[in-house]
């Protein structure tokens, strides 16, 4: 991969480097697939690997007594590695290839070093930090003040960002996972966002008919978290021109 073609980048991060800093990474980067399942940071060990996801999709988990919650969400709009850049070589929460797709990697210290050499680099990835814990705060927000169904319609739309298709491949054990939910609330939710028009549920995938339904039951859980983004994205653009 040339990283100084922006036009074969398809992470967005990546992307946003100026053309110095992307070929200054370039020879550092390894083009890796994401393999359904697959653990790219244990929770609690030191963080070997950032990726740069270019398509599929990379949770966040917290691993709590009655199972495990889906915290964030990665996909090519960011890095799963985010301790690294703030200083930290690991974290508490384990981060899981959840659609497979393809990455860019870089070693952790190889990172560490070119933040050294050359500190232009931080900017964008600082800034996805921020993007990343509105994320976080709009997960916690959708927890306590919304519905099942408002949850499921925000992680379907999350998931359709960064799949970039209606159709969604997954049960309804995995999205009690993923929404901290039992199991049979799931699924009278999707029943009930089938009702609406907004899905059309089959076994092991569900397909986005009505983005705007979607749109109307996640609400502010899911907008500003994608208006954050784009917010700091144009940021960075501004910054660097």
């Amino acid at each position: 991969m040339a990283a100084s073609d922006k036009s074969l980048i398809g992470n967005r991060l990546l992307a946003a480097l100026t053309p110095e800093d992307r070929a200054f990474l370039d020879p550092m980067l390894t083009r890796v697939p994401l393999r359904l399942k697959t653990v790219l940071i244990h929770s609690g060990r030191p963080i070997q690997r950032v990726t740069f996801p270019e398509s599929g999709i990379v949770s966040a988990i917290a691993l709590t007594d009655e199972g495990r919650i889906e915290i964030g969400m990665v996909g090519r709009e960011g890095m799963v590695g985010v301790p690294i850049i703030l200083g930290s070589d690991q974290t508490p929460h384990t981060h899981l290839v959840q659609g497979a797709g393809e990455a860019l990697q870089i070693n952790a210290q190889d990172l560490r070093m070119a933040l050294r050499e050359r500190p232009s680099i931080f900017r964008p990835l600082g800034l996805y930090v921020q993007a990343m814990l509105v994320q976080i705060a709009q997960t916690a927000y959708a927890n306590i003040a919304f519905t099942i169904e408002g949850r499921l319609a925000r992680w379907l739309l999350m998931t359709q960002d960064r799949t970039g298709s209606p159709d969604l491949h997954m049960t309804h054990e995995f999205l009690s996972a993923m929404l901290g939910s039992h199991r049979p609330g799931v699924t009278i939710a999707t029943h009930v966002l089938e009702g609406t028009g907004s899905i059309l549920n089959k076994r092991g995938q569900i397909t986005v008919i009505n983005r705007d339904k979607l749109l109307e039951l996640a609400g502010d859980s899911y907008q500003v978290t994608e208006d954050e983004y784009d917010r700091l994205m144009a940021l960075e653009q501004a910054g660097s021109t």
